[in-house]
């Protein structure tokens, strides 16, 4: 099902925003099979602070989200920009990394998340100098991310967790 963001009723997140935000993401690692705590969780205080801290980066930062009138806020995508040094391919150096896109399961399969990921692109396209966007999918948004473009990169990433250095 395609959706129009206008017809869904995308909106940019605002610094109120920031508790739905941390929720969202929440749901997102609850579907990928990760423990989240209940409400009082450290990681929560910890995600809140730095969705308030970007917030304060419009150029760098953008979130997306839908509204339900009963439920709230349930649907988000989220985007940032990253410095990496500047390359033939990409000559201001900037990566778009898309991450917290998510749905309520009571409000999943109406076009939520696509109209949010529209929103988001656009954003990457229209106000940065973002060259490539970089995210993580799991089984379940891999066609919706294919359906935008996105393809699996030609040199794939690796991934060391470095808390075993404690």
């Amino acid at each position: 099902m395609t959706v129009s963001p206008l017809r869904v009723g995308v909106r940019r997140a605002t610094p109120d925003d920031v508790p739905a935000l941390v929720r969202m993401r929440a749901l997102m690692l609850s579907d990928m099979g990760m423990e989240t705590g209940d409400a009082e969780a450290p990681w929560r205080a910890a995600s809140a602070q730095w969705f308030a801290e970007r917030m304060r980066l419009p150029g760098e930062f953008a979130a997306f989200l839908v509204d339900d009138p009963e439920l709230g806020v349930v649907a988000s995508a989220v985007g940032a920009c990253d410095a990496h040094a500047p390359s033939p391919a990409n000559r201001s150096g900037l990566q778009g990394h898309i991450s917290n896109v998510s749905t309520d399961p009571r409000r999943r399969r109406r076009g939520y998340a696509r109209a949010c990921l529209g929103a988001l692109l656009t954003w990457f396209r229209e106000e940065t100098e973002v060259t490539v966007v970089n995210l993580n999918a799991t089984g379940d948004g891999a066609a919706l991310y294919e359906s935008f473009g996105f393809v699996a990169p030609r040199n794939p990433a690796l991934q060391l967790r470095t808390g075993a250095w404690s």
